[in-house]
């Protein structure tokens, strides 16, 4: 078979076979191009830390070491920043030999600040899953800026499936940049394409947002329904530069507009900390289609989540900060990112999460 990242029409046909197993069962609209999204279940565990179970142990085992108190989310629960919670999801995995699984957060919950990752039994890494894996799924979900109203079903976390070797070597990516422009500029490519900020914008000086420290809950089911004003701080500047300070979680912008053909995917790598004191993203996945021209794109912008962490740090204008790992996809996917689905962020420039207007 095939190596690559799986379609969502392999996606489909492993729920019909049980390696994929959920209750309620998979709905249509949580399947994207490459990835599917995972749903809360119906209790959250405040827990006194992170974990991860280690070889042998499950999380119910570890629970019963961690956990503070139980809340359940039936009506809506509020989960608290700067706290640390345990979902069940929905979804249970039962992996075939040879296809392996990686999880992330969606864009608009990265874009929240909420961080979140997938904890597995026996699981040594978040959000890594072996194949032959047989077992349930749980987020751990931990607000940073925002408190927020959750519910059962809701979709914060997305799931990949590959079979065998899916990343694409320096090489093949410049050749498929030859064929295909993947950037608008000259690309800077080392393991992946290299994302730089934009600080000096086309036009104005309006170059991101940071979150507000002190603000009301956001319901995560509430769309376009928050203003803005009311929970970020618009950040601009004229001089190509900004100072991050230690803490301060940022929404900036891309300077490259990039394209995921068709027939390949993407994941932002997590950053490397050795370039300065902040990270950029909580990593990410990019769908085929993302920015193709094909699919409404042109190109669109990386929006970069940014937090400072123990220094303030100057951010000049074109510093690299991040990398997209492209791969290749198994087959291609029935639908693709912007032109058959609805798509929040097909084409974007800077934009904040979809709960704000």
């Amino acid at each position: 078979m095939t190596e690559g990242v799986l379609p969502d029409t392999e996606i489909r046909a492993m729920i019909a076979a049980g390696a994929i197993t959920a209750a309620p069962e998979v709905t249509d609209a949580q399947l994207q191009p490459a990835s599917l999204d995972l749903r809360l279940g119906t209790v959250a565990y405040r827990v006194r830390a992170s974990f991860l179970c280690g070889r042998g142990a499950t999380v119910a085992d570890r629970l019963a070491e961690f956990e503070m108190h139980r809340v359940s989310l039936q009506d809506g629960a509020v989960l608290e920043k700067g706290c640390v919670y345990l979902v069940p999801l929905a979804e249970g995995l039962r992996l075939p030999a040879g296809v392996t699984a990686v999880c992330n957060a969606k864009s608009s919950t990265g874009r929240l600040d909420l961080l979140t990752r997938v904890v597995t039994d026996g699981g040594v890494e978040f959000d890594r899953i072996p194949e032959g894996y047989d077992g349930a799924l749980w987020a751990e979900i931990c607000p940073r800026s925002f408190s927020v109203l959750v519910r059962p079903g809701m979709r914060l976390n997305q799931i990949r499936f590959r079979r065998g070797r899916a990343e694409l070597s320096d090489a093949a990516l410049r050749a498929l940049h030859a064929r295909t422009r993947l950037v608008d500029g000259d690309p800077v490519i080392s393991a992946g394409l290299g994302f730089s900020v934009d600080l000096r914008p086309a036009t104005g000086d309006l170059v991101g947002y940071r979150a507000k420290p002190h603000t009301g809950v956001i319901d995560l089911d509430r769309i376009g329904q928050y203003p803005a004003a009311e929970f970020w701080e618009e950040i601009r500047t004229t001089e190509g530069r900004i100072i991050l300070d230690p803490g301060a979680f940022y929404i900036l912008v891309s300077r490259e507009a990039v394209t995921i053909p068709p027939d390949h995917a993407a994941e932002m790598a997590p950053y490397l900390a050795m370039v300065g004191e902040f990270r950029v993203h909580y990593a990410g996945f990019f769908d085929p289609g993302f920015g193709h021209a094909e699919a409404g794109g042109a190109g669109s912008r990386g929006v970069l989540e940014v937090r400072c962490h123990e220094a303030p740090f100057v951010l000049e204008h074109a510093q690299v900060v991040g990398r997209l790992v492209y791969e290749r996809m198994a087959a291609l996917p029935a639908r693709l990112y912007g032109a058959d689905i609805k798509s929040n962020y097909q084409g974007q420039g800077l934009k904040l999460a979809k709960h704000f207007k």
